[in-house]
């Protein structure tokens, strides 16, 4: 997933605290958290069972004339996508900076407002559209900060003395470890 579970967990209870009272209103804050939590992991799932499904087609795959597993990869997915409407999560994959696309966003706003106003344990306050704004304002302050914070990791992976190739042990281990000071030099724990 694109964004870590911690990390989903942190930016729904955000939303709740930042939308309450003036554009929803809830007794329970949070099963609210939890359930935008569920809305958006839910969304993003989508993208990584597709990955998954275009895995298992190439498994059988056989090197062709010129044609390389990563492109393979990538012309199968973008069928795929064309084919079932899916609206791409990965941000850098359309050209934004964050990890999540504008269209994602929008994507993810639009559903969550058609959950709320299903919800028993939420009551919009404001226009269903006025409520989809205000997500995406929110979502994508919280996303903003977490691109920073997640490129300040990386930039102190890449000033070790040795090359940390991304995707080792050590990598991933000097990631979590930089990107937790980042968030703690903020002021954000994720865990609460």
């Amino acid at each position: 997933m694109l964004l870590g579970r911690e990390f989903v967990a942190y930016l729904s209870r955000h939303l709740v605290q930042r939308m309450t009272p003036q554009v929803i209103e809830s007794a329970d804050p949070v099963s609210a958290a939890d359930f935008i939590a569920q809305v958006i992991e839910e969304e993003l799932a989508v993208e990584d069972r597709l990955n998954e499904e275009v895995r298992e087609l190439l498994s059988q795959y056989r090197r062709r004339e010129g044609v390389s597993y990563q492109e393979m990869f990538r012309r199968i997915k973008n069928t795929l996508i064309s084919q079932r409407k899916v609206i791409r999560a990965s941000g850098r994959d359309t050209g934004d900076h964050m990890k999540l696309s504008r269209d994602k966003i929008n994507d993810i706003s639009h559903k969550m407002v058609a959950a709320i106003r299903k919800a028993r344990q939420f009551r919009l306050k404001k226009d269903p559209n006025e409520a989809r704004l205000e997500i995406v304002k929110n979502m994508t302050e919280l996303l903003a900060i977490e691109e920073r914070v997640d490129r300040a990791a990386r930039t102190k992976i890449r000033s070790q003395k040795k090359e940390i190739p991304e995707g080792t042990e050590e990598w991933d281990l000097l990631h979590r470890r930089y990107y937790a000071e980042e968030l703690k030099k903020l002021g954000i724990d994720l865990s609460r």
